[in-house]
């Protein structure tokens, strides 16, 4: 006999209002984020900062670091609500300044305004999930997430770069702050009567009785800030001549490397088995996939001259790829494990690296592009719901909040060096195909890498059931900014 928790599902009456609120502003972090990869070619040259190119997707990512451990410490102690609401406003404040930026400076200031919105959205939502929903509703919630990602996927690049060509830019910023509006407002109503500390009244003397993960807040926080200062002088490192920006990167590398160890699981950096090589690898495989797209337009345009909507087209087959693969892990990723999906999803990949190198050469057959990214984008749909289940497998109502928020903080310091080192890389090398080549090669090193951890990440405790069913896709902390 199927009992009422069983047969509750994430559309009645009871949750309808949330999933609704929080699959649009994943809706709209999807058109975001592919928006802005579209058109920071046309931003960059508009704005004279194609040095500092970079640093526009590394300094988000970076400062989204801040925002990820604040509102993980902040939804453990008080819940998600208030986290929330404070990360969605700053999101469309930094939305404002990036859109109507008259130099680089200024959108980059914007664009870390945002960073901090969008990396403590991702945390707290990930938290009103753990709270709201059973495990096992988890995968349907997800999976709803990546439904989310399929309109985006097939119109957003596209839109963007035609908004770009046919009006401005600044409407790919601008136009989304409006929407986003009108989100924030929608799941501010629905979550008003919402408790969302309902589930954890009974494990409140194990909370009080657990130990600080991390150290205090304050310490937490300081550290992320470190993160977020380190990443952001690898950026500006492109800025300056090689001779002084390659020591300057690998001394901000190595702070990083020092501050980051508190805020991540014990073990993580050692890439020790479970939850740590979970968190490692999202880390790992996220700077190769993104670093790697963030100059897969660049290339498109600057070395083939393909206008802005054309470009696009590559950011649309790797996000409809991703979201396809995403229900293909759903359906069979538990029947598959997880050795076999890192080993999948690393060779799609690889192929697809591999490939661009190729292309990037011999500047032959450039559409081959298009369908190399969106191989890698299904190598990636494969991994990304699996890192992300298994992580809520491993946690407890205690620290839900901690371990989302180390998954997102590993996921964004992860792609904000990678990005940041390879515009460094870039600038190094002489203008053509080999900055291009050079870049997909430091992205296929850096997934070889990741497959170390990928290899000991496991099943998880509660992954079976929580698994079962998932499609999750690129939510606001796969795709940041």
């Amino acid at each position: 006999m199927t009992t009422p928790a069983l047969a509750a599902t994430i559309w009645d009456r009871h949750r309808l209002g949330i999933t609704v609120g929080s699959v649009v502003l994943i809706f709209l972090a999807a058109i975001e984020a592919l928006a802005v990869t579209t058109v920071m070619p046309l931003v960059a040259a508009d704005l004279h900062g194609e040095a500092l190119y970079a640093v526009a997707f590394a300094g988000t990512l970076a400062t989204g670091v801040i925002g990820m451990v604040a509102a993980g410490a902040w939804s453990d102690r008080a819940g998600p609500r208030a986290p929330l609401y404070t990360a969605v406003a700053l999101f469309i404040i930094g939305l404002v300044v990036a859109g109507v930026a008259t130099d680089m400076d200024v959108l980059i200031a914007g664009r870390l305004i945002q960073g901090f919105g969008a990396g403590g959205q991702t945390v707290a939502l990930y938290v009103v999930v753990a709270r709201v929903y059973p495990p096992h509703l988890h995968g349907r919630i997800f999976a709803a997430f990546a439904a989310a990602w399929v309109v985006p996927s097939m119109v957003g690049p596209f839109l963007a770069g035609a908004v770009a060509q046919y009006l401005h830019w600044r409407w790919t910023f601008l136009g989304v702050a409006v929407l986003t509006v009108i989100a924030f407002v929608l799941i501010a109503v629905r979550l008003r009567t919402v408790d969302l500390n309902a589930q954890r009244d009974g494990d409140m003397e194990a909370e009080q009785a657990a130990p600080s993960r991390g150290g205090s807040i304050g310490t937490r926080i300081v550290l992320a800030c470190v993160v977020a200062a380190a990443a952001v002088t690898v950026g500006f490192a492109a800025d300056t001549a090689p001779a002084l920006g390659w020591p300057l990167a690998l001394v901000a590398i190595a702070a990083i490397a020092v501050a980051i160890r508190p805020l991540l699981p014990v073990g993580a950096l050692r890439a020790s088995a479970g939850l740590p090589s979970v968190v490692l690898m999202r880390g790992l495989v996220a700077g190769a996939f993104f670093a790697a797209e963030a100059f897969v337009p660049r290339m498109l345009m600057e070395r083939f001259d393909f206008s802005p909507t054309i470009a696009g087209l590559a950011l649309t087959a790797a996000a409809l790829a991703w979201s396809g693969a995403s229900a293909l892990q759903g359906r069979y990723g538990e029947r598959l494990g997880s050795r076999r999906m890192v080993v999948i999803s690393a060779l799609l990949l690889l192929v697809a690296l591999l490939g661009l190198i190729a292309v990037a050469v011999t500047g032959a057959v450039p559409w081959a592009v298009v369908l190399l990214w969106g191989l890698a984008g299904g190598g990636m749909g494969l991994l990304y719901p699996r890192l992300t289940v298994l992580t809520l497998a491993y946690s407890t109502p205690t620290d839900e909040g901690f371990n989302s928020s180390a998954l997102s903080i590993s996921d964004a310091s992860g792609s904000a060096v990678a990005v940041a080192v390879a515009g460094l890389v870039f600038l190094s090398l002489p203008i053509g195909g080999s900055g291009f080549a050079a870049v997909f090669a430091l992205a296929a090193a850096v997934l070889s890498v990741a497959v170390i951890p990928g290899l000991r990440i496991g099943d998880g405790p509660r992954a079976s059931g929580a698994a079962t069913g998932v499609s999750a896709a690129r939510s606001s902390e796969q795709r940041p900014g």
